[in-house]
């Protein structure tokens, strides 16, 4: 290490191509513009954990959210915050919908659901190659009245 390189020189920000990536990545979910997932993720973009029956891959990210916006036609989702340094991405997000499909074993309630996203991304030229995520599940349960569990 050059001891007269500044920290920003040792750490590249993120770009904007990569910024303008993942607009794009959690764009496909309102304006359904599937042929873009083919640009904006690596043909071995991973998904980490899959969803249940998501096949790996960039078709897969293409069928869950079809099917999703095919469950729930108003979903929309929210960017509060993009941070991190060139290749490695922090994401703080909110997906809405109303709950008008059986999902997760809950039938439709016809709520409004919002679940915050905390996704995690690394990027190569300009493409996402790996994500990870976690949904906080258990505020849809609570939204919907699944949770707590009535019992019999």
């Amino acid at each position: 290490m050059n001891t007269n390189q500044t920290t920003q020189e040792l750490v590249k920000p993120l770009t904007q191509k990569e910024i303008d990536t993942l607009h794009a990545f959690y764009g496909v979910f309102s304006n359904r513009d599937y042929s873009v997932v083919d640009t904006i993720l690596a043909t071995n973009w991973q998904d980490i954990p899959l969803a249940p029956g998501q096949k790996d891959g960039p078709e897969g990210y293409k069928e869950l959210v079809q099917g999703f916006a095919q469950a729930f036609p108003d979903v929309s989702i929210k960017i509060h915050e993009i941070f991190g340094t060139h290749e490695r991405v922090g994401v703080r997000a909110e997906i809405s919908f109303t709950h008008s499909s059986k999902f997760m074993g809950i039938a439709p309630t016809q709520e409004k659901v919002t679940i915050a996203l905390h996704e995690f991304h690394h990027l190569k030229d300009g493409k996402v190659t790996k994500t990870w995520h976690l949904e906080d599940w258990l505020s849809m349960l609570i939204q919907t009245g699944a949770w707590p569990m009535k019992s019999n």
